[in-house]
């Protein structure tokens, strides 16, 4: 506990910098490299080995050890937030994107004129490939991945599955009657390019989805085709719902806590499969030329398993439990390997970044992230010192204080430089403490439930709990004025209500696009 709170107050020193886009180059590559980005669903800061973690995860602890440990990373509280922007470089509030999650009979998505970095790296040459979780839309198809600059596809569509069958089944929120007869819509949900498949019941989806990103890295060093590989590995593991086979659940039978130790197994799996992609690449003769990522996509979800001791709050909040991300980078590029970096870095930045060392120009594109290329592989400073977490403007809480134009009952969140301001609702704000500890007590939210403003100081108090905002009201109303910058940029948020030609009793018993184009 006393390392990880060491770790987490000298990962909160933030350097300077000014704008977002790309660098100079002077630190590239000497060719375009493969890129593979692993992203892991919901997993917790207290869920990795070199955490602290009773969890075992020796692939990610090596690989973490021997590259870049991101140790002040944030990502958005969800999945669709955090993949909007991982894929297109772009703040939420940009997007329409600032409400919530896209639920499967909505007819919202990723809009098709914000490229994505598939189609960015397409476009420098780069043979482009997802397996698993796109989360990003599929109402039409034409915001699907094999037409958002993947060359292929396989997966699913949506924020969840069963992990064996790959069906979903979604209570559908509007008063009609479906064609089954039921407001529960249930389909299957796989994907093998545009086709949809019911081959793979049975196959557990975290074996299956690595078994498929090895697949892909195999055909490719054999390919006469001499295009450098993106490849993006989304995995549904460790989501809901906690299904994982039993043999991985053996060594956790200490851990009493149901849902807990099938997390846990869950985990375990999970690294197995980084191990396998990350053996692929070497066995292959492609991992001299790789820039390997690894990221979560928000907090654990501590009701479904998950943990994020020390951290306060977990999935679905704008505390550090949902949003500070694990994260690290490995290759044998990098120029200083084996270190920790304390900048700044935000899941936005990936995009100008891969962009760059793929040999594009990012600062002649309009984002909201940095090239953090020269941070991660010499330790210069982060080009970043402000963060906007997110303005839903859909979201309210409390009473309205009247001390900026930027009204705070509004759900929001902004990091500049030390200081961290949340306004609305910030979620619940308990400190959970991993049930397998036992010497470990968990801390309830200690505010009042109509409170609706918290300013703190992420350096000295990265657990957030010393609330400073009655004291620091001059930084706060600075921060809040930020936020009214901010929010005249923003576009209005989509939340469309539930569709019901999204049934899939009217596809095929499929979870399939449903409005021609």
């Amino acid at each position: 506990m006393f390392a990880v709170l060491q770790l987490l107050v000298s990962g909160a020193v933030v350097v300077a910098g000014l704008k977002g886009g790309g660098g100079d180059g002077s630190s590239q590559p000497s060719s375009p490299p493969n890129i593979v980005f692993v992203m892991a669903d919901d997993f917790g800061f207290a869920d990795v080995g070199y955490h602290g973690s009773a969890l075992r995860t020796p692939n990610l602890d090596s690989l973490a050890a021997s590259g870049v440990r991101l140790e002040n990373y944030y990502v958005q509280p969800m999945c669709t937030p955090t993949r909007s922007q991982l894929l297109s470089g772009r703040y939420q509030i940009h997007t329409g994107l600032q409400h919530s999650v896209i639920y499967p009979c909505q007819r919202n998505a990723l809009p098709p004129e914000f490229p994505t970095i598939a189609d960015k790296l397409k476009e420098q040459g780069y043979a482009t490939h997802i397996v698993g979780k796109w989360h990003l839309g599929h109402y039409e198809e034409q915001f699907t991945p094999t037409f958002r600059g993947f060359d292929s596809f396989f997966g699913f569509f949506l924020g969840w599955d069963d992990f064996n069958n790959h069906r979903n089944c979604y209570l559908f929120n509007q008063s009609f009657s479906p064609s089954n007869g039921s407001d529960l819509l249930c389909g299957f949900d796989l994907r093998d390019n545009v086709n949809p498949t019911s081959d793979y019941a049975g196959q557990y989806s975290t074996h299956l989805f690595a078994g498929k990103a090895v697949e892909i890295i195999e055909r490719h060093s054999v390919s006469e085709d001499t295009k450098p590989l993106f490849l993006y590995v989304p995995f549904q593991a460790v989501h809901f719902p906690l299904q994982v086979p039993d043999a991985y659940m053996e060594p956790y039978t200490n851990i009493t806590d149901r849902n807990r130790r099938k997390y846990a197994g869950m985990v375990s799996c999970l690294d197995e499969a980084v191990g396998n992609i990350t053996e692929a690449l070497k066995t292959q003769g492609m991992w001299n030329n790789t820039i390997f990522i690894f990221s979560t996509d928000n907090g654990g979800a501590v009701y479904q398993g998950g943990n994020n001791w020390p951290l306060r709050g977990w999935k679905r909040s704008l505390w550090e439990g949902g949003i500070r991300g694990v994260g690290f980078v490995n290759s044998p590029l990098i120029k200083n390997p084996g270190v920790i970096y304390p900048g700044l870095l935000h899941v936005s930045d990936w995009f100008p970044t891969l962009f760059n060392l793929a040999g594009g120009r990012p600062d002649n594109l309009t984002l909201d992230g940095f090239d953090i290329w020269e941070s991660i592989s010499e330790g210069a400073e982060s080009p970043r010192i402000e963060l906007l977490h997110n303005i839903d403007p859909l979201d309210t809480h409390g009473s309205f204080l009247n001390i900026s134009e930027f009204d705070n009952r509004i759900t929001a969140a902004i990091r500049v430089g030390k200081w961290k301001l949340i306004t609305g609702n910030a979620g619940v704000g308990s400190w959970i403490a991993p049930p397998e500890n036992s010497s470990l007590e968990s801390i309830p939210d200690p505010d009042p439930s109509e409170k609706n403003i918290w300013l703190f100081d992420i350096s000295t108090d990265p657990l957030e709990k010393n609330d400073i905002f009655e004291s620091n009201q001059e930084i706060a109303i600075q921060l809040l004025n930020r936020l009214s910058d901010y929010q005249s940029t923003a576009v209005p948020a989509r939340f469309p209500d539930d569709d019901p030609l999204c049934d899939p009793d009217l596809h095929n018993g499929f979870w399939s696009p449903w409005v021609e184009n």
